[in-house]
């Protein structure tokens, strides 16, 4: 195979794979969509405001208001407290979005994927990785050698501790 062939090969994989993705993804946003409708339905909206809560003045209500749903802020409809409602999107749409983002998603896997395979990069990193190794190499050598030193100091200072004239140890 030629890699025209491997990569038109993988090119269509991808494309079955976002296919199948999205086929999953709009039969996924229909459920959504199905079980928001009922349960929009189960929900009942009280007709008229709460009753039981005291009145409030005007300047008090300015002060603490924590969220609000619907409408512009009561001080300006651009202020920053206001945040605009997400508007709903049929399947289609849903689809498309969740089709492109995969596809995007691929194609940047299969570049990333192509430029680490390439013959450059793998010398580099060969390369790279054959020079750590050597550093390391001179690096143990390097212990090896002070830590022979060291012995050998600590050998030639108990030699030279012991008097030429004493008995040494007790041997017997």
């Amino acid at each position: 195979m030629t890699a025209e062939q491997v990569g038109l090969g993988a090119a269509g994989a991808v494309a079955l794979v976002a296919l199948v993705v999205a086929l999953l993804a709009h039969r996924r946003a229909r459920r959504a969509e199905t079980l928001a409708a009922s349960l929009s339905e189960g929900v009942a909206v009280p007709s008229a405001p709460a009753a039981q809560a005291p009145p409030v003045a005007e300047s008090d209500a300015a002060a603490f208001v924590i969220t609000q749903v619907g409408g512009p802020h009561q001080g300006d409809a651009t202020s920053a407290g206001s945040v605009p409602l997400p508007r709903p999107i049929d399947g289609r749409l849903f689809t498309d979005i969740v089709a492109r983002e995969t596809v995007v998603r691929a194609a940047g896997w299969t570049h990333g994927l192509r430029r680490a395979l390439s013959p450059e990069t793998r010398n580099r990193i060969r390369f790279e990785v054959r020079q750590e190794t050597r550093r390391a190499a001179r690096g143990r050598r390097a212990e090896m050698k002070q830590a022979l030193r060291e012995f050998r100091a600590r050998e030639r200072a108990a030699t030279r501790d012991e008097a030429p004239g004493s008995l040494g140890e007790d041997v017997a």
